[in-house]
């Protein structure tokens, strides 16, 4: 199910059930060029400014409880964005590795890589391996960072690490490809989060988000600040999960 959210009043004044959080949250950050536009800004202004958002969008996960965020940072496809801006994201990446990782190890975050490496420049790759390696035992809140990240060329290289590894094809079910997934040993994402108002997946956890609920706000994502995502908390509460069943099922 999705939900679209035109009202910004809408859900204000409902209380968030701490029993109904999701554990597992992704959140699609879109919106950051046309955000700038708006102010008569640079593209890569509007980068910057999600760039800080995500941080307090980090400690309002911690604060409502939720376990793993995911976010999409970086697809396969924005390698064909103009290099100048593609610069800008390499750069901002960069800065989040020097500056944010230690706050985040002392928040207890654990960042884990999304994705693969494939054309990223060999000193990028060692940072966001330092930074992984360096957060590894942290409990609090698992960050996925998927960057350089696209849902068909996942399920590629899955597919090419099953037949590499020799498996039988009778032996290959959806626990089997779930465990070639690069979120192998996480539960799937309980809610997607878009913003920015486009109504589409954009090749993001197309095998993770089976089942997910969706909630899409018209919000861009420097301004989806932590009222936004109560809201949307709070809208994921009021779902009923079917995963395919009829509700008579569910009450049995």
């Amino acid at each position: 199910m999705v939900a679209i959210v035109s009202d910004k009043d809408q859900l204000k004044t409902e209380a968030l059930d701490p029993e109904r959080v999701p554990k597992h949250v992704a959140i699609i950050m879109d919106g950051n060029g046309r955000w700038a536009k708006q102010r008569g800004l640079p593209r890569t202004e509007g980068h910057r400014q999600g760039k800080e958002n995500l941080r307090r969008i980090l400690e309002a996960c911690v604060e409502f409880g939720v376990e793993i965020l995911t976010i999409y940072a970086f697809s396969t496809e924005n390698w064909e964005r103009p290099p100048a801006e593609v610069n800008v994201l390499m750069s901002i990446l960069e800065l989040v590795l020097d500056h944010e990782v230690k706050k985040l190890h002392k928040n207890g975050v654990q960042v884990r890589h999304v994705g693969k490496m494939d054309g990223v420049s060999p000193h990028l790759q060692a940072k966001i391996q330092k930074a992984v390696d360096y957060t590894r035992n942290n409990t609090r809140l698992i960050l996925n960072v998927a960057f350089n990240y696209g849902g068909r060329d996942e399920l590629v290289q899955a597919i090419r690490r099953i037949v590499a590894d020799g498996i039988p094809p009778e032996e290959i079910t959806d626990a089997l490809v779930s465990q070639y997934m690069y979120t192998a040993g996480l539960p799937d994402p309980d809610l997607i989060i878009r913003t920015s108002g486009e109504l589409r997946v954009s090749n993001f956890l197309i095998w993770q988000g089976a089942y997910s609920e969706y909630y899409v706000t018209p919000t861009y994502w420097p301004d989806f600040d932590k009222e936004e995502l109560r809201k949307a908390l709070i809208e994921y509460g009021q779902r009923r999960r079917r995963f395919g069943k009829t509700d008579e099922q569910i009450d049995s």
